[in-house]
């Protein structure tokens, strides 16, 4: 599964002159067609969800609780439908940049709580890195803007439910959450 293949990659971010680079440590994947918490769950399309009927590492960034970003990364071929959301990142380079773009000043001004909580979720990530619906249908395989490469390997995953999707009948109960064990990035 693509989901846990993600784990210990580097995410990387280029804004404003700035280049973030994150490890990432907890995804979920959503499985499309017959995944109830999918956003294309029975082949729902809309303008909003079109990036993920795309190619295989395409960016699908949406607005939600008319709040926050959320970054997602397609996963299969065209027409599927299916994506892994990137849910946590540690962060690996320029700290203050990190924390300037989350809490508006520098790291080394940061309580524990913060420093902990600078990207353990999917929309302070987000925040923290600069990424926003302007990334929103980026090939994040060809290194601009906002990419992946490959990071570290050597690590335990652990799976769990998803988080958030009460909604989702038995699909809450699917193990689509992964995460690297003891890493104090990962959410919840």
């Amino acid at each position: 599964m693509v989901a846990r293949e993600l784990l210990g990659k580097y995410l990387i971010s280029e804004r404003d002159d700035d280049i973030l680079i994150a490890k990432i440590v907890e995804v979920e994947a959503y499985l499309g067609y017959e995944d109830k918490a999918a956003h294309t769950y029975g082949g729902r399309r809309t303008q909003r969800t079109e990036v993920m009927y795309g190619s295989a590492g395409l960016a699908y960034v949406y607005f939600t609780y008319g709040m926050h970003n959320l970054l997602n990364v397609v996963t299969r071929e065209k027409s599927i439908g299916e994506a892994v959301l990137i849910r946590a990142v540690e962060p690996i380079s320029e700290f203050d940049n990190f924390s300037m773009r989350r809490f508006g000043k520098n790291y080394a001004e940061l309580n524990s709580y913060q420093k902990k909580n600078i990207t353990n979720g999917p929309a302070k990530l987000t925040k923290a890195m600069g990424i926003d619906l302007t990334y929103n249908g980026l090939d994040m395989t060809i290194g601009e803007k906002l990419y992946i490469v490959e990071g570290e390997s050597e690590f335990k995953i652990t799976s769990s439910k998803r988080i958030g999707i009460d909604y989702a009948e038995e699909a809450i109960d699917y193990l689509y959450r992964f995460y690297i064990e003891s890493n104090k990035y990962v959410s919840k």
